[in-house]
């Protein structure tokens, strides 16, 4: 009878373990090149709050005047939409800088959270633009629908992405 109990007790623990899995990361990664110098491509990057100017995705934004770890930013992106963003790494000697959501909205986008990051890099007089994110789908459930799912996610980070390293391409050349 011992024996029958413990094969209960490990059917249990299997069928819990295997429906509490949850979400698993996802990541997209982009990059372009764009003919102009570090410099000049820098000077537009680099203001965090400033991102309305050159993505297209993005019809308003504003936020703190610092470039500072901590500095919050608000998106109003083209679908009416808006999120919240905060900086926690900035380093004008890098060309880089990173940034997370703080404040979701997955009616407007389909992620529950994100980290981003941007860096540049010189070649021959002209930039590397690489941009990179890794989150988590909307519904961070067992069960998504089809709007909050992994694929979802993944597609919206990306077409973001590739979106915004167009708007910048166009903005400088």
């Amino acid at each position: 009878m011992k024996w029958l109990s413990w094969i209960f007790i490990c059917l249990l623990s299997v069928s819990f373990t295997v429906d509490a899995h949850g979400p698993t990361p996802q990541k997209a990664k982009e990059s372009i090149v764009i003919d102009a110098p570090i410099g000049k491509v820098w000077a537009v990057v680099k203001e965090f709050k400033e991102i309305a100017k050159w993505h297209p995705g993005i019809t308003e934004s504003s936020g703190d005047a610092s470039n500072e770890a901590g500095s919050v930013r608000k998106l109003t992106l083209s679908n009416g939409g808006t999120l919240e963003e905060s900086l926690d790494y900035y380093s004008d000697s890098d060309y880089e800088y990173s940034y997370r959501l703080k404040t979701e909205n997955v009616e407007a986008f389909p992620v529950s959270f994100y980290t981003a990051s941007i860096k540049l890099t010189e070649n021959d007089g002209k930039t590397l633009v690489q941009w990179k994110s890794r989150f988590y789908r909307g519904d961070t459930g067992n069960f998504p629908t089809e709007k909050l799912n992994d694929a979802a996610a993944v597609k919206a980070m990306s077409e973001f992405i590739k979106q915004g390293l167009e708007g910048l391409k166009a903005e400088l050349e």
